[in-house]
């Protein structure tokens, strides 16, 4: 996608964005990792309590999962275009359960056209151990 470099938000510019957020901020996001050619983008979400599937489970609620999901995916198609995106659909495949543990997202845009962007996330515990995957497009118009 031919956007002026300026325009590109860096990891600083997406941590900005996920801090500025109240819903995203609540999930805590960090910015591990950027890179525009390679459309990739990793984001560590730490585990919480607030989103225990049961009490005192340490398991970790699907919604959380979906949102985290969402939002990476949107940031990774974004930071092309210095800004988050709408979503216009995206699905998620839970593969196991997530259990007392922080997760790693690891978004690749799989395309950046002038209306539509599509990515794919997996979603890693801390042994590395996939536990769902989503796939999402989002709106690029302007």
């Amino acid at each position: 996608m031919s956007t002026p470099s300026q325009d590109k938000l860096d990891a600083a510019g997406i941590q900005g964005f996920f801090d500025r957020s109240p819903f995203i901020a609540l999930l805590r996001l960090e910015v591990q990792e950027v890179d525009h050619e390679q459309g990739t983008l990793q984001v560590r979400a730490p585990f919480r309590p607030e989103f225990e599937r049961g009490a005192n489970s340490k398991q970790w609620h699907g919604g959380p999962l979906a949102a985290i999901i969402d939002t990476v995916g949107d940031f990774a198609v974004g930071m092309q275009l210095g800004r988050g995106l709408p979503t216009i659909n995206f699905r998620v495949d839970y593969l196991r359960p997530a259990i007392d543990t922080d997760l790693l997202a690891v978004a690749q845009v799989r395309r950046a056209g002038k209306s539509v962007g599509v990515a794919d996330v997996d979603l890693f515990n801390d042994k590395g151990v996939l536990v769902a995957i989503g796939r999402a497009s989002y709106s690029t118009l302007a």
